[in-house]
């Protein structure tokens, strides 16, 4: 028979949307990192261009290289003439101020890529691991498919403008999340506010770096065409994380102001709040010709979820399953689905999955069932 139990949750369930909460830039995304909760959206799924934010899928592909053993940190890379007229000090463009025909260790190039935005060492990297800046290119559009990002093509490894060279802001988020998650030895490196090389000091031009305490990363772009971004990363005391991408603003101000107005809405407005542990038992399933009578249903894992702060409205908590439960139980079995249910949000949605085996009854545990079924 199949069995439906509504349970409440005093708790508050206003999306974003509700508040009206609006931005200078012409695109964003903020994004709760451990619930993956969406706290601001506005074209978050439209390509752009992304500017030197692209920068982090090609530091991606180093820290991938470096992860799987294939190049070391104090490994040498090569500077080209090619590199040094396209992203050098002769370009006007941001640079590390590399020289022709010198050699830079992986460790230096990595914090020009990331705090001192230099193209001519993301071109040093992308010669030097695929041969030529357009293979490597083709590499970091291959990864990005592989790591689901939809909407990222990638023409070249500066993020300078060319046609087709494009990211949606959600796939900067998402590839913010990878890089923290998979890449910690080297992620610390985003927080550096400023790095010296050849003589020359340059800072970090992330403005939540100076602004807001927590922020650990990443990266700004700019071009003519992009405007003003931000790729960001808060994390709390606690633990919270919160990740947000802006793009197409008019200058470094609003781009500054914009960061510290939606990071501060994300960390002031909203919390999350742990529903249920893992091994919370949600119920107990009666077991039809087992040794147990009942069997309880467990989650498995904690279940977190990101609400706004002060509002006591209630979220539903559905729980479907078959009842009773036919011995043989595996642990892990998966027994029902509990559906957690919020005004403008999508339904979260987790097995209810058995939390320990229930063998088989006897003969004689059989035959009770059997006439105990009949009163």
């Amino acid at each position: 028979m199949r069995h439906f139990l509504l349970l409440t949750v005093c708790l508050s369930c206003i999306s974003v949307s509700a508040f009206g909460f609006d931005t200078k830039a012409k695109s964003a995304i903020l994004i709760d990192a451990d619930t993956h909760y969406v706290i601001v959206d506005k074209n978050a799924d439209e390509p752009m261009p992304p500017a030197s934010m692209s920068k982090l899928m090609t530091a991606y592909m180093l820290f991938d290289a470096l992860k799987k053993g294939k190049i070391t940190m104090d490994d040498e890379f090569i500077v080209s003439d090619n590199a040094w007229k396209k992203g050098g000090a002769k370009s006007g463009s941001s640079t590390m101020f590399l020289n022709p025909k010198s050699k830079v260790k992986v460790k230096d190039l990595l914090r020009g890529i990331i705090v001192q935005s230099g193209n001519d060492a993301c071109i040093v990297a992308a010669e030097n691991m695929a041969g030529s800046e357009e293979a490597f290119a083709l590499l970091m559009t291959k990864k990005a498919k592989d790591l689901g990002l939809k909407h990222s093509t990638f023409k070249n490894a500066t993020g300078l403008p060319e046609e087709g060279h494009e990211m949606s802001p959600r796939d900067l988020a998402m590839l913010a999340q990878i890089i923290i998650n998979e890449f910690p030895e080297y992620y610390s490196i985003y927080s550096e506010k400023e790095f010296k090389y050849n003589g020359i000091k340059q800072g970090n031009r992330n403005p939540l770096l100076y602004s807001m305490p927590g922020a650990d990363g990443l990266k700004t772009g700019h071009t003519e065409k992009s405007g003003y971004g931000l790729t960001g990363s808060v994390k709390t005391p606690d633990g919270r994380r919160l990740i947000m991408v802006i793009n197409g603003l008019k200058s470094m101000n609003d781009r500054a102001e914009e960061s510290r107005k939606i990071m501060g809405w994300g960390l002031a407005g909203f919390e999350n709040v742990k529903l249920f542990s893992k091994e919370t038992v949600i119920e107990q399933i009666p077991v039809w010709l087992g040794k147990e009578k009942t069997v309880n249903a467990i989650i498995g894992k904690d279940v977190l979820i990101t609400i706004p702060k002060g509002y006591a409205d209630e979220v539903a908590v559905k729980i479907f399953y078959d009842s009773p439960v036919t011995a043989p139980i595996k642990k892990g079995q998966k027994l029902g689905t509990m559906v957690i249910n919020a005004p403008e949000q999508a339904s979260y949605s987790y097995d209810l999955v058995a939390a320990t085996d229930v063998e088989k009854a006897g003969i004689i545990g059989k035959i009770i069932a059997v006439i105990s079924s009949w009163f």
